[in-house]
């Protein structure tokens, strides 16, 4: 699971395996996990555990740092095909 980046204890990451999906990273912190969708803008896909005020700082991050996230993504899915 490549790790793009490690933020205020969060972790964004994606699978190797999800190369067939649209850009997303998958979050964590402790036993606590979210997915969101990157493009065509940031949106929650999946949460487990994390509370709306998590929810919000970590959507704050997405979107400061999304452009960098959809970059990592592409060049490590194009370097795979």
């Amino acid at each position: 699971m490549p790790t793009i980046l490690r933020k205020k204890g969060y972790r964004f990451a994606f699978f190797a395996a999800d190369a067939d999906e649209p850009v997303h990273v998958h979050v964590s912190k402790d036993a606590k996990e979210a997915k969101y969708w990157l493009e065509p803008f940031v949106r929650l896909s999946k949460n487990k555990g994390f509370r709306p005020h998590e929810l919000t700082e970590i959507e704050r991050i997405l979107r400061s740092n999304r452009e960098e996230m959809i970059e990592v993504w592409n060049g490590y899915f194009r370097t795979r095909s």
